[in-house]
């Protein structure tokens, strides 16, 4: 029972929550869509007719009591109904006369039948319904206020205040009584200023009046000094009038422009003092002295209601500047120096290499010193990176089309429309960008950045423009933006931001060019410190000409053997152009028939084996004891890390995801989970994520994936609250397009022209790099084994025709390790994986072990003879 009580109460409880406003409910009943509109049709016209014809009785009624009011007020007494009645509408007519004016508002009270009337017509025509409930509030503060103020002037008029007043035509009987209350607490001069406060309170709530301090204080000010101005000139000449009193002589006229002429250099003007002649003083004219006496003033101020002219302010147009080009070169090799870790030393006691303490194990300490260091680009030592003449220019600059006058007459609209609205401006800047021109305006002080924000629909509609974005404030300055789109746009290629010498000595060490920012800068962020990118855009803004930018930088920037991609297409149409990219730049599993994953299946397994990999990796760097990726090279390539125990130089693997939203539809949880756990771990291993989505709501987006994305690139989406999705803020809605986005890094947003690169030039590229020499395999990533069919003993062994030669070697070295078997027997990367998976069922060497060796279960060579006989 008390369970259900508890229910029935949250039941009451919701509809209640529900329900409307005491308002909505009263005023529901004058639209047409309340309800069923057939069976209140006639109901509802029925009640607006009464009301109407009621209205004009109560209007009539009222107007005839000023004529026949006061001949009325003996026939209203009890007992006098039957005499003869003056009003126009009889008995009735008096008595609401009397009720609405006499004992009620006085000549306020007019506007009741008149907003009876206001109702009636407005569901006659079934419009209009939100003025109902806004002049409401009016119509009630009319009443109440203006009886109140007529019956307080009527009562001070009365030459015996303490009396009754004779009537109450002005005020009625309401504002009396509520005067004679209030008199009693406050007296007289209390309720003037409740009168006065209570209109300023109602002025600034319902119309946003502003009361400043400033100019009421300024205002005291000027009248006390004309007061002091006044007494010391009187002072000065006796009791002379103000007829012929000499004017001092710091207000003399000789020295009055240079008064004023000080003042304007210092950012203020004075009024004027040269009313008062010499001439009008020595003919013995009367001349009245000016209560207002010089006021300093702002230079800028103006008066209220007076547009600002926009002629008055200077626009200042920072021009770009032109980036430097260079001719690209192959960027050479960084080298390294030598950590003290262990040292070698040879017959002649001198270091001949230093190798970590760990390797010292070793038994061939000759083979570890005579190892040279290592280059990773050596086995394609002739590789060469793509060169500039494959990309197009696009035209970029011949659309240049921002001109002064453009400038000029977008300056004009933005400061009449904020001068529309009473929003002073004291300096305006412009920045031309390749798609949008910043404006940056400084407000005058006292102006709320909060008005200027709630204008950006007006600045708009002023403009007629699609995108303008206002930025209050530039985070770093004391301005406030303002992005105008230009009319022509300038094409930004990505051939010429690649050409630059900014992009060409970076030290970036996985430099993404993403394209020219508002002030026509290259952008180049580095992906390695981001360290993984999220991207969202509607379909056709330029989300997959983003994907290839990024692609294909990293592509002129790094050599095969420092950089893999693992390339992910949903829709199998997108990443398709890099195929021919398998034996240089593609990464992909061993069983793996494409090297661009299209299907869902696969991309799990693809996703599992990076989490495998990414383990493999962390046992590595745990190993070398170094942090990251750039350190455990940098041993590696010294030769202070040993190969013969697992080490091996290690490239940086970026994960591409074209659609996550249709992986997500498909995989769900299987998607998610190792997704958000390559963003949580992988950065240390050189493994980045860049994944795009057309989709950026919270079901595509969770909340798991979106907390490890600190850096997300948005182009334009729909609504805003996919822009807060992706951004956590508002804009990517207002973009004009075409590659146009918002990029966020931490707490700044960046807008950004994404640079353009066409379908052909990225198959340029590719097919430059194709055609030359690649490595002999891609590279694998780790094979991800079923458990349920690894664990099947029931199925034969079937056996390599090297199984017992590399049987043997693993034997003789004690390494249970794929890559010895493929240096001793000289085989690839998956035969030797399927040979030691053979070994393994075997019982020769133990399971896997992350990234250590394998344990060899065999002591020695002649034990393994035995053992193979029997197996075989």
């Amino acid at each position: 029972m008390a369970k259900r009580k508890t229910s029935n109460r949250r039941k009451s409880r919701s509809r209640k929550s529900s329900e409307p406003g005491i308002l909505d409910g009263i005023f529901s009943i004058f639209r047409a869509d309340a309800g069923d509109p057939e069976s209140r049709e006639k109901s509802r016209r029925v009640i607006a007719w009464t009301l109407l014809f009621f209205g004009v009785l109560s209007l009539l009624a009222c107007v005839s009591y000023f004529y026949t009011g006061k001949a009325d007020q003996s026939v209203l007494e009890p007992g006098a109904e039957n005499q003869p009645v003056s009003n126009w509408l009889g008995f009735i007519g008096a008595k609401i006369a009397d009720l609405l004016i006499y004992k009620g508002f006085g000549i306020f009270g007019f506007l009741i039948p008149l907003y009876i009337i206001f109702i009636s017509l407005v569901m006659l025509e079934d419009e209009y319904y939100y003025l109902l409930r806004q002049s409401f509030k009016y119509v009630a503060f009319g009443l109440i206020w203006g009886s109140v103020f007529l019956a307080y002037i009527l009562i001070l008029s009365n030459p015996a205040p303490s009396s009754i007043p004779v009537n109450f035509d002005l005020g009625g009987g309401v504002g009396y009584a509520i005067n004679t209350s209030l008199f009693t607490y406050v007296g007289r001069i209390g309720v003037a200023f409740l009168l006065l406060f209570a209109l300023m309170i109602f002025a600034v709530v319902n119309f946003n009046a502003e009361v400043r301090a400033s100019r009421i204080v300024s205002g005291v000010a000027g009248l006390g000094e004309a007061v002091r101005y006044q007494a010391q000139n009187l002072a000065g000449s006796g009791k002379s009038t103000p007829r012929n009193r000499p004017l001092p002589k710091s207000k003399s006229l000789s020295n009055g422009r240079q008064k004023e002429e000080s003042d304007e250099a210092s950012g203020v003007v004075t009024e004027k003092e040269d009313s008062i002649s010499p001439t009008q003083a020595e003919a013995g004219e009367q001349i009245s002295l000016d209560v207002n006496p010089p006021v300093l003033k702002k230079a800028s101020k103006k008066k209220s209601g007076t547009p600002i002219s926009a002629g008055d302010l200077e626009l200042t147009i920072e021009q770009p500047n032109e980036e430097e080009m260079v001719v690209p070169t192959q960027p050479e090799l960084e080298q390294i120096g030598e950590d003290n870790i262990g040292k070698v030393v040879g017959s002649d006691n001198q270091v001949m290499r230093i190798i970590p303490a760990q390797d010292l194990e070793t038994d061939n300490k000759d083979e570890v010193i005579d190892w040279e260091q290592f280059d990773p680009t050596k086995e394609l030592s002739n590789y060469n990176p793509p060169v500039l003449e494959l990309l197009d220019d696009h035209g970029a600059g011949q659309n240049w089309g921002v001109n002064s006058e453009e400038l000029n007459a977008n300056k004009n609209k933005i400061v009449e429309t904020l001068a529309n609205y009473g929003i002073e401006i004291v300096n305006i800047k412009a920045t031309i960008g390749p798609t949008v021109t910043l404006y940056e305006i400084v407000p005058a002080p006292g102006v709320r950045i909060s008005k200027i924000r709630n204008l950006e629909d007006d600045i708009a509609l002023s403009l007629a423009a699609l995108g303008i974005r206002i930025i209050a404030p530039i985070p770093g300055k004391g301005t406030i933006g303002i992005e105008v789109p230009n009319s022509k746009r300038e094409t930004v290629s990505l051939r010429g931001v690649l050409s630059t010498v900014k992009f060409q000595t970076t030290s970036f060490e996985l430099p993404v060019a993403i394209g020219r920012d508002i002030a026509n800068k290259v952008f180049i962020a580095d992906l390695n410190k981001m360290p993984h990118l999220l991207i969202a855009g509607a379909t056709g803004q330029g989300k997959s000409v983003g994907l290839n930018t990024i692609i294909t930088s990293l592509l002129y920037k790094k050599h095969p053997s420092e950089m893999k991609f693992v390339l992910i297409d949903p829709k199998k149409v997108e990443m398709t152009l890099y195929q021919s990219l398998a034996y240089h730049f593609l990464a992909q599993m061993p069983d793996q028939e494409e090297p661009i994953i299209t299907d869902v299946s696969e991309a799990v397994k693809v996703l599992k084996s990076l989490c495998v990999e990414m383990d493999q990796r962390y046992e590595l760097l745990k190993s070398a004891r170094v942090r990251n990726l750039k350190e455990y090279n940098q041993k590696f390539i010294k030769r202070t890390l040993n190969p013969r125990k697992g080490h091996r130089f290690l490239p940086y693997i970026l994960l591409v995801i074209d659609e996550l939203a249709d992986m997500m539809m498909v995989a769900g949880k299987e998607v998610e989970m190792p997704i958000a756990r390559l963003a949580q771990l992988a950065r240390a291993v050189g493994i980045h994520l860049v994944v795009a989505t057309q989709r950026p709501s919270v079901n595509i987006i969770t909340g798991i994936i979106k907390a490890n994305f600190p850096a997300r690139m948005s182009y334009r989406v729909i609504s805003k609250v996919d822009s807060r999705t992706i951004l956590d803020a508002n804009g990517a809605d207002q973009l004009v397009g075409r590659g146009d986005l918002l990029l966020a890094m931490g707490s700044e947003l960046t807008r950004i022209q994404n640079a353009f690169i066409d379908t052909p030039e990225v198959e340029k590229v590719v097919d430059f790099i194709a055609q030359q020499r690649g490595y002999p395999e891609p590279y694998f990533l780790p094979e991800i084994i079923d458990e349920k069919s690894s664990g099947d003993s029931d199925e034969p062994l079937e056996l390599d025709d090297n199984f017992e030669e590399a049987a043997r070697v693993i034997v003789r070295h004690q390494i249970g390790s794929a890559s010895l078997i493929q240096r001793k027997l000289k085989l690839g990367y998956n035969r030797a994986g399927r040979i030691i998976d053979q070994l393994e069922r075997a019982k020769i060497v133990g399971p896997h072990s992350g990234s250590k060796a394998r344990e060899v279960l065999i002591s020695d060579e002649a034990e393994l003879e035995r053992y193979l006989s029997n197996l075989l």
